[in-house]
């Protein structure tokens, strides 16, 4: 076995033995004063959540069930776009018509790298932080410049520990959080968007 395969085994070993020492019911007594439920009515997470997202350069568009599909082609139509790749489990009919759409698990890396946006549902958002969170390995968040991102009402939460509760049917699968743009400041002090990911995060917020 590899050196760097016995030292990854040895630190797995060590961890298991420390849980299996403390045990759960140790782990569950430790003392936790930080802010674990709401604290807001909805109207004020909502509104805080789009407050965090602005902050973070990213656009929101509020809309309702049924117009979603239109406010979806408006966005698309306000970048220029005339096609993009699209989650599996994103619905048919909040699709408008008048756009090519491509399914995530049919589409190519080089389809991806080369697409004109990515559009996807998620599985909660954090307002105290303007984090929104998808589920699944998602390459379509990395490589197009452009991701749209619909979020119901009622998928979003105020604070951390609510959104790590909700996701804890999915602990066993990748998850991706996303807090605005890409960008970074290293090179230079300048902020530059779109070296890890899209350059642009447009968030539909759907409400009841």
């Amino acid at each position: 076995m590899p050196e760097a395969a016995n030292a990854r085994e040895a630190i797995l070993n060590r961890i298991r033995a420390a849980n299996s020492i403390a045990g759960v019911s140790e782990y569950q007594s430790i003392e936790r004063t930080y802010q674990q439920a709401a604290g807001m009515d909805r109207e004020t997470i909502l509104k805080t959540l789009i407050h965090r997202l602005h902050e973070y350069d990213a656009q929101v568009f509020e809309t309702k069930t049924d117009a979603l599909a239109s406010t979806i082609a408006d966005v698309l139509k306000s970048r220029g776009h005339k096609s993009a790749v699209v989650t599996d489990d994103f619905s048919e009919q909040n699709l408008p018509v008048g756009f090519a759409w491509q399914r995530e698990s049919k589409s190519t890396t080089e389809q991806l790298n080369a697409a004109q946006g990515a559009i996807s549902g998620c599985e909660v958002a954090i307002a105290h932080t303007g984090t929104v969170i998808l589920r699944g390995a998602r390459k379509m968040t990395l490589l197009p410049d452009h991701l749209l991102c619909v979020v119901y009402g009622n998928q979003v939460v105020e604070t951390v520990p609510e959104a790590i509760a909700a996701l804890e049917k999915y602990k066993a699968e990748p998850l991706t959080f996303i807090s605005g743009p890409s960008a970074t400041a290293d090179i230079e002090m300048t902020r530059i968007r779109g070296v890890h990911g899209p350059r642009f995060l447009d968030v539909v917020l759907v409400g009841s």
